[in-house]
């Protein structure tokens, strides 16, 4: 029976790289992870229209006009409220000398770096590197595996 793997595909790479970021793995039915990865793909579908190609440009003329970009806006800021919460519960639950993921890691180089005000090591910082891993690891990855099944099933003599 011919099926899409993509949502599977892309569920699991997201849990792994979920597991090394946050340090915990989501069920597949879990609400708040489901509406991430609705949000992280239809903000993917949105990147190709053009209001949101012209914000990229002109941010502060974008801001006050309508568009698909408010949407992707939004979407944004609903995905940085997911990682601001996760990031609140690290900062409560740290312990230094047991790092659990990256977030944990993060946390300990802000500490050591505290006196230096030059520091990148923030929590904007953290937040915004947290996503761009998730981000970035997610689709890539999801997409690479996709094609390689695509090549395994025209040419299965490879196996």
């Amino acid at each position: 029976q011919p099926f899409d793997p993509g949502n599977f595909l892309i569920h699991a790479v997201s849990n792994i790289i979920c597991s090394i970021v946050f340090g915990d793995r989501f069920d597949y039915e879990d609400k708040k992870f489901v509406t991430l990865i609705k949000l992280l793909e239809e903000n993917n579908k949105l990147q190709n229209s053009i209001h949101t190609q012209l914000y990229n440009f002109i941010p502060t003329v974008m801001d006050y006009l309508p568009g698909p970009h408010q949407k992707m806006i939004k979407n944004i800021e609903e995905v940085d409220k997911f990682t601001f919460k996760i990031i609140a519960e690290h900062q409560e639950t740290l312990d230094p000398t047991c790092p659990r993921d990256f977030i944990d890691a993060f946390l300990n180089k802000m500490e050591q770096e505290k006196g230096n005000g030059h520091s990148e090591f923030t929590v904007e910082t953290l937040s915004r590197t947290t996503l761009d891993l998730f981000l970035a690891g997610t689709g890539t990855t999801s997409i690479t595996l996709r094609h390689g099944f695509l090549i395994l099933q025209k040419y299965p003599e490879i196996v």
